[in-house]
C-alpha cells in the first residue's frame, strides 16, 4: 500500500510538473509559439519541424495536438499539414523522455530556486519562465522519485507473476500501456514510469516495447477526447494522430511477432530500453507515415465528414470556381458581406422591438442571428485569403482588404449586440427597469438612427459613393454629439431626481455607449473610399498653430476642401 501511495504521489507530481511547464510557456511566449506553429506550416519539413519545437517547449503532444487543432477548425492549417505537425510533435515528446532521463536530478534544486526567484518578476516573460523552471524542477525531482518508489516492485514477486501474465498476452498489455498513459493523459508519463520499472531488467523487451506501443496509443486519446466538442476539421486532425499511432503500433506489433524476441539487455547503452524503444518508434513512424500523411488525413475526413449546416449558415455567393477570376470572385464575396450586413440590421430591428414590447423572448433570435454571422464572416475572409494568394492587381487587392475589414466590422457590431445591447434589454426587462420618458425617447432615437446608418453603410460598400462617404462620417460625429448630450441631460435628470431616471441610469448610459460602438464599426466602411480619394486625415485634432477652433459641424476627420 505505502509503494502504491509513492508511486502515485511521484506521478502526481511529475503531471504537475509538467503541467506547470506547459502554463509557464504559454504565458511567457503563447503568442510567440503561436506564431510559430503558424507560420511554420507552408511546407512539410517546416510543418514537423514546427510540431517537434512546440512540443520540446510545452513538454506536451497533447498540448500541440489541441494548438494545431484550433488552428485546423479555423482552416489556417491544412488537413495534411496538420498530421504532419502532429508526427513531428509525436517525436518531440520522445526527444524529451530521452532529455528528462539523462540523470539530471542535481539541477533539480537549482531549477527550483531559480523559478522561485524568476517568479516574482512583474512581466509575464518572468513568471512565465519562474513557472516553467519551477515545473522543471518539480518534473526531474518526481523522476527520482519515481525511481525510488518502483524499487521494492522490482524484487515483488507478485510484480513478477503479474508481468508473466502480461508477457503471455500482448493485447492485454497493449490495452494496459494505453490505460496508462490515457488516465496520465501523457505518453510521456506513462513512459517514464515504464522506464522506471524496467530499468533493472524487470521487464523482458518484447513487453516493454508492448507497453510503449500502448503508451503512444493512448497518449493520443486525450486530445481526440478534448476535441469532441470541436469543429469537424479539429477533430479530424486529433483522429488522425490517433489512426497513425494506432496503425504504427499495429504493424510494429506484427514485425516484433514475426521477427521473433529481441535481444536481452540494454538496447542502446546509458538509456533505459522503454525510451530507446519510444524514440525509435516515434522516428520510424515519421518516416513511414509522412508519404501516407494525404491518405491519413482522407480517412479521418471520411470517418467525420462535414457536420450538416442549416441552409442560412451556408455561403451563397462564396464559389470556388470564380477564385479564377478575381473580378467574380470579389464581386461574390461583396454579396455575401451585403448578406452579412442585413443579418446584423434584422439583430438591431429585433433588440429595438425587444425595447419596445419589453419582450426578452424575442432576444433568442438574436443569438441565431450572431452565430450566423460568425460563420458567414469566416466564410468570406477564409474564401478571400485563398483569393488574396493568386495573382491580382494592386486595385483587387485592396477591394479584397476592404470586404475582409467591413465583414470583421459586422462580426464586431453582432457581438456588441449580442453580448451588450440584447443583455441590457434582457436586463431591463427582467428588472422591470422604467425609463424616463425622453431618456426612452433618446434612446430610440439613436437605435433608430443606428439602424438607419447600416443601410447607409451597406449602399455605401456596394457603390463607393464619395458623397455618401462623407455623410456617413459626419453621421458618426453627429453620433458622437446625441450619445453626449443624451448622457448630459440624464445626468440634469438625476439631479433633478426623476425616480425613473435614478432606476435606469446604469442601463440608460450603457445602451448609449453600446449604441456608439456599433455606429464607429458602421462608419468605418467610409474610411477605404475617403482615403483612397484623399479626403481624409489621420487625426481629428486641429493644429496646434491653429488659434480658432474649427466650425462645430466641420470636425469631423474629413479634409476640408480649398
Amino acid at each position: 500500500m505505502l509503494v502504491t501511495l509513492n508511486l502515485c504521489g511521484a506521478i502526481a507530481l511529475l503531471l504537475f510538473g509538467l503541467s506547470q511547464i506547459k502554463s509557464g510557456i504559454v504565458e511567457a511566449f503563447g503568442a510567440g509559439l503561436k506564431s510559430y506553429l503558424a507560420g511554420g506550416t507552408r511546407t512539410g519539413p517546416r510543418a514537423i519541424v514546427s510540431g517537434f519545437g512546440v512540443t520540446l517547449a510545452l513538454q506536451s503532444s497533447t498540448a500541440t495536438a489541441l494548438l494545431a487543432a484550433s488552428f485546423a477548425e479555423r482552416r489556417l492549417l491544412d488537413p495534411v499539414k496538420g498530421q504532419l505537425v502532429m508526427l513531428g510533435a509525436n517525436l518531440g515528446t520522445a526527444v524529451t523522455a530521452v532529455i528528462v532521463s539523462l540523470h539530471l536530478g542535481w539541477i533539480s534544486p537549482l531549477a527550483l530556486c531559480a523559478g522561485l526567484v524568476a517568479g516574482r518578476g512583474s512581466t509575464p516573460l518572468r513568471r512565465g519562465g519562474g513557472r516553467a523552471l519551477t515545473g522543471l524542477g518539480l518534473l526531474l525531482l518526481s523522476l527520482e522519485l519515481l525511481d525510488l518508489a518502483g524499487a521494492p516492485l522490482r524484487s515483488s514477486a507478485a510484480l513478477g507473476a503479474f508481468i508473466a501474465l502480461l508477457d503471455s498476452a500482448w493485447i492485454v498489455a497493449l490495452c494496459f500501456g494505453g490505460l496508462l498513459a490515457f488516465l496520465s493523459s501523457s505518453s510521456l508519463a506513462a513512459v517514464m514510469m515504464i522506464a522506471s520499472i524496467s530499468a533493472t531488467g524487470g521487464l523482458p523487451p518484447g513487453l516493454v516495447l508492448v507497453l510503449v506501443l500502448g503508451a503512444n496509443v493512448g497518449g493520443a486519446v486525450p486530445a481526440v477526447v478534448a476535441s469532441l466538442g470541436s469543429s469537424p476539421e479539429a477533430r479530424r486532425l486529433t483522429l488522425g494522430n490517433l489512426l497513425a499511432r494506432g496503425g504504427g503500433a499495429a504493424v510494429a506489433l506484427l514485425a516484433v511477432q514475426a521477427a521473433g524476441p529481441l535481444p536481452a539487455g540494454g538496447l542502446v547503452p546509458g538509456l533505459p530500453d522503454a525510451l530507446a524503444l519510444h524514440l525509435a518508434f516515434n522516428a520510424a513512424l515519421l518516416l513511414a507515415a509522412w508519404p501516407l500523411s494525404g491518405a491519413i488525413a482522407a480517412m479521418a475526413a471520411r470517418i467525420v465528414p462535414d457536420a450538416p449546416r442549416p441552409p442560412e449558415e451556408r455561403p451563397l455567393y462564396l464559389a470556388e470556381d470564380l477564385l479564377g477570376s478575381p473580378v467574380m470572385a470579389l464581386a461574390g464575396a461583396t454579396r455575401e458581406v451585403l448578406r452579412i450586413g442585413d443579418l446584423a440590421e434584422r439583430m438591431l430591428a429585433v433588440t429595438m422591438e425587444s425595447l419596445r414590447r419589453r419582450d426578452p423572448a424575442r432576444l433568442e433570435e438574436v443569438r441565431v442571428l450572431e452565430k450566423r454571422i460568425d460563420h458567414l464572416q469566416q466564410e468570406v475572409k477564409l474564401y478571400l485569403a485563398r483569393l488574396l494568394g493568386r495573382g491580382m492587381s494592386d486595385a483587387e487587392s485592396r477591394r479584397a482588404i476592404a470586404i475582409i475589414d467591413y465583414a470583421i466590422n459586422l462580426e464586431h457590431v453582432g457581438d456588441i449586440i449580442e453580448k451588450g445591447l440584447a443583455a441590457l434589454v434582457a436586463k431591463r426587462a427582467r428588472e422591470s427597469v422604467h425609463f424616463s420618458e425622453d431618456g426612452y425617447g433618446e434612446i430610440m432615437a439613436l437605435f433608430t438612427l443606428t439602424i438607419d446608418n447600416l443601410r447607409s453603410a451597406q449602399t455605401v460598400f456596394s457603390t463607393g459613393d464619395l458623397e455618401l462617404a462623407r455623410q456617413m462620417v459626419e453621421t458618426k460625429v453627429e453620433v458622437r454629439r446625441l450619445e453626449r448630450s443624451s448622457a448630459e441631460r440624464h445626468i440634469d435628470r438625476l439631479r433633478a431626481g426623476q425616480r425613473e431616471s435614478l432606476e435606469s441610469s446604469s442601463l440608460h448610459l450603457d445602451l448609449l455607449r453600446d449604441l456608439k460602438r456599433v455606429n464607429a464599426h458602421i462608419a468605418s466602411v467610409a474610411h477605404p473610399i475617403l482615403d483612397e480619394r484623399g479626403v481624409l486625415v489621420e487625426s481629428r485634432l486641429r493644429p496646434a498653430t491653429q488659434p480658432d477652433p474649427a466650425p462645430p459641424g466641420r470636425r469631423d476627420g474629413l479634409a476640408q476642401p480649398g
